[in-house]
């Protein structure tokens, strides 16, 4: 089996951060590496979308207004009211 080449930051296996973690403020410097505070693999948390630890970049939230035909909202009141 061969060992990886992994850096070491404060005698543990953490990896160095990955491109689409530069301006999180969870980056610490040790020897010139870039390492993150609270994930020793920063390259799996940004696997399947956005890291949940990135200080950096926010989910977008997309808000998608309905159109309410205000007859049939009429109609639908009036019926709860009769029950």
């Amino acid at each position: 089996m061969q060992k990886q080449n992994v850096q070491t930051y404060n005698e543990r296996n953490f990896r160095p951060v990955v491109e689409k973690c530069s301006g999180c403020e969870r980056i610490t410097e040790e020897a010139g590496v870039q390492f993150c505070k609270s994930y020793m693999q920063p390259e799996a948390k940004w696997r399947l979308g956005i890291c949940n630890f990135a200080t950096h970049a926010k989910p977008e939230i997309n808000v998608v207004t309905i159109r309410v035909n205000p007859l049939k909202a009429a109609k639908r009141a009036s019926a709860k009211g009769k029950k």
